[in-house]
């Protein structure tokens, strides 16, 4: 049974998973066109383009009821709004390395993520790490790379 619960995520998230699940939609009549193509070339059992459609539409439907799902439970949080000393849904963090060197980073939903844009879910290890801490909490997370250590120096809602 699917989770009832709320998928915390920004407007620009919702827009991105809304753009998939419209993507998906429009190739299922390509799909159906493509398995009764393959479908009238005769034997099934050995139709490897009939079998190949027929896995992509599987691929489809699922992804289809995911997203749907994922987009009926989203919670859409907007940064702008909220304000405070802990870091929460949306913030923006400044941290100083060990090195003190300083990384910033957003912290959004699994469907935003992208590490390289210093966005991190709050699902990922030091997204659970910065969670609630304040400025000049200090942060251990192990991560692939090993343990990582971390400063926070400043949180904004930009």
């Amino acid at each position: 049974m699917a989770s009832v619960e709320k998928v915390p995520m920004l407007q620009e998230g919702y827009e991105k998973l809304s753009t998939q699940l419209s993507a998906l939609k429009a190739e299922r009549p390509l799909i159906v066109d493509a398995i009764e193509e393959a479908r009238a070339h005769g034997d099934l059992s050995e139709n490897a383009e009939y079998h190949a459609a027929k896995e992509r539409q599987g691929q489809v439907e699922a992804s289809i009821g995911d997203l749907e799902d994922r987009l009926s439970r989203a919670q859409i949080i907007d940064p702008t709004t909220l304000s405070g000393d802990r870091i929460v849904f949306g913030a923006t963090v400044t941290l100083a390395d060990e090195d003190d060197k300083p990384v910033r980073y957003q912290i959004v939903g699994q469907a935003e993520a992208d590490a390289k844009d210093g966005r991190i879910s709050y699902n990922s290890p030091l997204g659970r790490a910065l969670i609630g801490r304040r400025i000049d909490d200090e942060i251990e997370v192990t991560v692939p790379a090993g343990d990582k250590y971390y400063v926070v120096t400043k949180i904004e809602f930009l």
